[in-house]
């Protein structure tokens, strides 16, 4: 039998480990302290590696969980059922939206990127076994790539029950964010969330896009922008949505205050103390750099927000994205927004349009078409705009 425990199908984490080398001692601690937690953890037996094909059952354990951590230990690479989960697991990550977060367990990560020493070992012997140009052998090599360029926790000769408490706390902040409120009635949103995501080419981890989404007030910038972050939040290490920026950053040590929530939102820690911009600017580049992290600015009206929060794309690690919500395009053009990633948030088309508002004013469709000739006057005045349809 496996041991995991589960709600409704569905694992918070899946770990994929070299079983004689963290089995007993480091990964025992882990699962101990997630489950005290009431954390689900998949973690498989030894009888279900035995064979020549994965248990079709852990397959579906690392479809069904929201979190995978890979284990790298010394022996990782030499287990081609260990190199066949990472493969998988960096599938779903891709094709489901799978978190993924590597554990470097006494191993140099440059070792998993690019294998050397007993990872290079390892994949020689695959090769001789499988063929160089296999394409199973080019799958795992791809796997250990990607996966060990990741953001996540490395352990060296340092104290393991500290280890285990950060990554505790972490998985538990991770898990615990709820989803934003999009809105009462998000007509017309989904479609729009479709093109964003298409615009922002989240495949894309080479380097850090930054969007504009601009439109005029009461059109629905900040509910489109909610939508795309509970749509996507789940693809990124850590994730920010700091609402209304026009009116937080007013006061004289505002701009402070909303890099200290940057901050704390993203890297899941309560306390951080900024005196000044400089400063604030500093340490977002220090502490995220390397960090693969989703942004949304919301209701930006004034660069000195813009230079505060996001003056440079280097201050994230590759693969993050920036989105910045405002009515005034003009402010784009000037950070220097690429033309092909500045969005016009649209207004409703007429048929949204009713639809919204017959879920607002009205209980019946009887009701909606004895109060028809009024209903059209009233959808013409509105233009389309959800907030005058609300």
């Amino acid at each position: 039998m496996a041991s995991s425990s589960k709600p409704e199908r569905t694992y918070h984490v899946f770990f994929s480990f070299r079983g004689e080398d963290v089995r007993n001692n480091f990964l025992g601690h882990l699962y101990g302290a997630l489950d005290q937690k009431g954390i689900y953890t998949y973690v498989d037996s030894e009888e279900l590696r035995k064979g020549e094909q994965i248990a079709p059952g852990l397959m579906k354990a690392i479809e069904e969980s929201h979190i995978a951590i890979i284990i790298f230990s010394d022996d990782y690479a030499s287990s081609w059922w260990c190199l066949e989960e990472a493969a998988k697991i960096m599938d779903c990550k891709e094709e489901r939206d799978l978190m993924v977060f590597p554990l470097f367990y006494k191993v140099d990560p440059r070792e998993v990127r690019t294998p050397r020493e007993r990872y290079r070992k390892a994949m020689v012997k695959h090769e001789s076994k499988f063929g160089k140009d296999s394409e199973k052998v080019k799958r795992w090599e791809k796997a250990l790539s990607d996966a060990g360029s990741l953001s996540g926790w490395h352990l060296t000769l340092g104290d393991e029950a500290k280890l285990v408490r950060k990554i505790v706390r972490e998985i538990s902040s991770y898990l615990d964010r709820p989803p934003l409120h999009v809105a009462k009635h998000p007509v017309g949103i989904d479609s729009q969330v479709v093109k964003l995501k298409s615009m922002l080419n989240l495949e894309f981890d080479d380097g850090v896009l930054m969007v504009g989404l601009w439109g005029q007030g009461g059109i629905g910038k900040t509910a489109l922008a909610k939508a795309l972050y509970n749509a996507i939040r789940r693809q990124f290490q850590g994730s920010c949505f700091l609402a209304d920026v026009r009116e937080a950053s007013k006061g004289c040590r505002d701009l402070f205050s909303l890099q200290e929530k940057l901050l704390s939102g993203i890297l899941l820690q309560k306390k951080f103390v900024v005196s000044n911009v400089h400063g604030g600017i500093n340490l977002v580049r220090d502490r995220l750099s390397h960090k693969k992290v989703l942004l949304i600015l919301d209701d930006v009206d004034d660069s000195r927000q813009l230079n505060a929060l996001a003056g440079e794309c280097e201050w994230l690690g590759n693969g993050s994205r920036i989105i910045i919500t405002t009515r005034d395009k003009h402010l784009l053009t000037c950070h220097r927004i690429d033309p092909n990633h500045v969005y016009e948030v649209s207004a409703l088309d007429d048929s949204e349009a009713l639809e919204l508002l017959s879920k607002h004013a009205f209980s019946t469709h009887q009701k909606l078409k004895i109060k028809m000739d009024l209903v059209k006057s009233f959808l013409n005045h509105a233009k389309g705009l959800p907030l005058a349809l609300e």
